[in-house]
């Protein structure tokens, strides 16, 4: 005989099924408005691999859906991390500044070398 669910599992449940449909009702409208390319890193997606295409809230509030989509962008699995973990070290540190007072830029370049990889394919 299973347990009667308690009114605080019952708000759980409830909040997560809210959530699951508000999540598929703007990713479905994204993934219709914009081009199926990460914003960040530029990579390409298509029907195979467009679960790794993810709709990433520009304000960070997941309620604000305006349906312009003025607040989404599509990012890939690893740049939404990204972004989240900045979000993350800006509400720890308070900056994203370095001691210059610029901002903090990324070193990693992911097109670095590839003019002389496209090169060396056409020889």
């Amino acid at each position: 005989m299973t347990q009667p669910k308690s009114r605080l599992d019952q708000i759980i449940a409830e909040t997560h099924q809210n959530r699951r449909q508000r999540e598929m009702g703007y990713r479905e409208q994204a993934l219709k408005m914009y081009p199926w390319v990460c914003g960040r890193c530029q990579r390409e997606f298509d029907h195979r691999n467009v679960r790794e295409l993810t709709v990433h809230h520009r304000d960070h509030d997941h309620d604000n859906n305006p349906s312009d989509g003025s607040n989404w962008e599509l990012l890939c699995l690893y740049c939404h991390d990204n972004e989240h973990q900045r979000m993350q070290e800006i509400a720890s540190y308070g900056t994203t500044k370095n001691t210059d007072g610029g901002e903090i830029e990324s070193t990693f370049n992911p097109f670095a070398g590839l003019a002389d990889l496209m090169k060396k394919k056409e020889s």
